[in-house]
């Protein structure tokens, strides 16, 4: 189906709002959808377009209400709750599916063989993680494979001070019980919070940093088939150790009425980084390859903001798609249009290579 028509699902959210204005000042009109009637029609009336309102209760519903679109972008997470039903409403309806979670569980659904193989049955793309989780790692990622083709181990990191979102929140909550995790021999294992530490430059100097559960424990290898892949953040040494007593009360974090009270919490206290917040907040993306020999491969980026590299990212996707004759089956970013996909995108530099 190639109708030129498009959805943002979930509009209305931090992220979805950014895209869709974005989107509106880039000469684009998407169909902005989301299950808050008032808040969906409302944007949609101010930024002059079409809007769709439906909830992803129903299979039927969610393809249904994907009538006559060629491609959807999914932002209303957690998308451990919400990408199934979309998923497979756009295998119904014909349509492309982007994402921008960040969520390893869902990209290991979606990157299964027998999920591949339903999208090219199908003829579309299914690609999720189309923001800052995961663009700038996934291409950093290639990038190394590039540079180090015989590499066996992938270390992937990166530093962003602009804060977080409702939606980015939440679903940290949603983690809270799961711990950290890296891929071991081809295999996700977790292991707690602040458990594993270690010096990295990410482009400012040397800093303390932790193991945090990235997407790219599932995407990279998906993308480079390295078989061992951790992924990184910086943290000073007392919030590590901080991290791993945390890690102790996971089961307890994880029940139902703590989880609901901490999202109620989100609700009334987090609003998300603010345009000059965003502006003045660049994020830097780090990576390092190792062959068997133990040779080694560096490289750095700088990008703008996670959120704006979010906005651009996805739209700079949607672009590359609407109306393309593409391999069509499962594909990560990097994976589809290789590690230049992020030099492309506003605010993004080149790559720097430590030799």
């Amino acid at each position: 189906m190639k109708s030129g028509k498009w959805m943002i699902y979930g509009a209305n959210g931090y992220t979805g709002e950014l895209i869709a204005r974005q989107a509106v000042k880039d000469g684009l009109t998407p169909v902005l959808a989301g299950r808050n009637k008032e808040a969906v029609e409302k944007l949609a009336t101010e930024l002059g377009l079409e809007s769709r309102v439906f909830a992803l209760d129903h299979a039927g519903v969610v393809a249904d209400s994907l009538d006559g679109m060629e491609l959807v972008l999914h932002c209303a997470g957690p998308f451990l709750l919400t990408s199934k039903q979309m998923v497979e409403g756009c295998l119904t309806a014909g349509a492309h599916y982007l994402d921008i979670t960040g969520e390893i569980g869902v990209f290991e659904i979606i990157h299964s063989p027998k999920m591949s193989e339903r999208a090219a049955e199908k003829g579309i793309v299914l690609c999720p993680g189309v923001g800052f989780d995961v663009i700038p790692t996934d291409c950093t990622a290639h990038k190394l494979k590039e540079l180090m083709p015989d590499a066996v181990e992938l270390a992937l990191g990166f530093h962003s001070k602009s804060g977080m979102s409702p939606g980015t929140t939440k679903t940290m909550i949603h983690g809270l019980s799961k711990g950290s995790a890296e891929r071991r021999d081809g295999k996700i294992v977790t292991f707690p919070m602040g458990s594993k530490k270690r010096m990295i430059d990410f482009g400012r100097g040397a800093r303390s940093a932790t193991a945090i559960p990235w997407g790219d424990v599932s995407t990279a290898y998906h993308t480079t088939k390295i078989p061992t892949i951790s992924t990184w953040i910086p943290m000073p040494e007392k919030n590590i150790r901080n991290a791993r007593v945390m890690s102790f009360f996971g089961p307890v974090l994880g029940t139902k009425p703590v989880q609901k009270q901490l999202l109620k919490w989100v609700d009334k206290k987090v609003s998300g980084p603010d345009e000059q917040t965003r502006s003045t907040s660049p994020s830097f993306v780090w990576g390092e390859a190792k062959a068997a020999d133990g040779r080694t491969k560096t490289v750095r980026l700088q990008t703008a903001n996670g959120y704006d590299l979010t906005v651009y990212g996805s739209l700079e996707m949607v672009r590359r798609i609407l109306g393309r004759d593409l391999p069509s089956g499962s594909f990560t970013p990097a994976g589809l249009f290789g590690s230049g996909l992020v030099e492309a995108l506003p605010g993004s530099g080149a790559f720097e290579v430590e030799e």
